[in-house]
């Protein structure tokens, strides 16, 4: 079955918020999150991420909600 959501959401957000030279500080102003937050949804045992979330997360980095769910 392989690694959860949670974790394949994990390493994807890293890995985009790291390939556009972002913080997690810079990442949360941009969506308007708090970075402890960011820091949840990227560590080694994230918390669940809402709908909510995404769409914000998705027009910070000015892509479409599906590609942070790409992986």
């Amino acid at each position: 079955m392989g690694q959860p959501i949670r974790l394949k959401f994990a390493k994807r957000l890293r890995e985009l918020r790291r390939k556009r030279g972002l913080t997690q500080q810079e990442l949360a102003e941009l969506a308007g999150l708090d970075y402890k937050h960011i820091q949840r949804l990227e560590s080694k045992n994230p918390t669940d991420v809402k709908l909510q979330t995404i769409e914000k997360l998705a027009k910070a980095f000015k892509i479409m909600p599906a590609k942070l769910l790409d992986f």
